[in-house]
């Protein structure tokens, strides 16, 4: 199969545009058919430059929550400039989540912009973590999107579902219509480093070295309508060999899946 990758997982190799350029071709080289934008300044003409040269397609972004709700207009001709009519939040700040009044008012706002993109034929996505499992008078925050925002997607991450502690096919399933864009992302328990007393936590990984049921993620997801498969990583910027471990993660999908 195909699949991207959220270019935030390699953010130390997009310094500059010439590094950006030189990124991108090694991507296609792996097998990476596409990206997200994340990760560097958000410069619509750069992105163009490099997109086009590279034939890398970018086909989701993350941007600033204020100019998404406040300078909406402006944000989709700079999308449309680089082809990409997905635009995405990396999330809502953890003391806006556990609010009530402040995470349903934000909630409200990015709806309203959601409105007005689905109108000019774009689409909003917002990438949830771990604390939309949140709860405000018993219904979760991501319980609470789904039912009062209809104008805001999900990119959804089968790593935070994983750490939220729902079962994940069962939310793709009901987020049928809503999940162009989905996250791939790993969910490795590894020793905990440097410290004197052994012990165990969670850790991001390369997709196939985890414990994540990739094989029925994707058969539900591409179900559920998903179209674009971004491979994320978040630690592999901060390894030696971080296009290495990108790499093991196209490898398997092309692979296995």
């Amino acid at each position: 199969m195909k699949a991207g990758l959220n270019l935030f997982s390699i953010r130390n190799l997009l310094d500059t545009e010439e590094h950006f350029l030189e990124t991108a071709y090694k991507l296609k080289e792996m097998g990476y058919s596409y990206a997200q934008f994340s990760g560097m300044p958000f410069d619509a003409d750069m992105i163009a430059r490099v997109s086009t040269a590279a034939e890398l397609p970018i086909v989701l972004t993350h941007v600033p929550m204020d100019r998404i709700i406040n300078d909406t207009d402006a944000l989709m001709e700079e999308h449309a400039r680089f082809g990409c009519k997905n635009i995405g939040l990396g999330m809502m700040p953890v003391a806006t989540i556990v609010n009530k009044d402040e995470v349903r008012k934000t909630i409200e706002a990015l709806d309203r912009a959601g409105e007005k993109m689905e109108k000019n034929g774009f689409g909003f996505f917002y990438h949830h973590h771990h604390f939309e499992f949140y709860k405000h008078d018993g219904e979760t925050v991501f319980d609470y999107i789904i039912k009062n925002a209809p104008h805001i997607n999900f990119t959804l991450d089968s790593y935070w579902l994983q750490f939220g502690g729902v079962n994940i096919c069962e939310t793709v399933d009901k987020l049928k219509g809503r999940i162009e864009c989905v996250h791939m992302k790993d969910y490795m328990i590894a020793l905990k480093e440097n410290t004197e007393k052994v012990g165990v936590e969670p850790r991001f990984a390369p997709v196939g070295d985890g414990s994540i049921d990739f094989a029925a993620f994707v058969e539900h997801a591409k179900a559920a309508g998903a179209k674009y498969f971004l491979v994320e990583q978040d630690n592999a910027a901060t390894l030696p060999d971080t296009l290495g471990q990108v790499e093991r993660s196209i490898r398997y999908i092309t692979e296995k899946l």
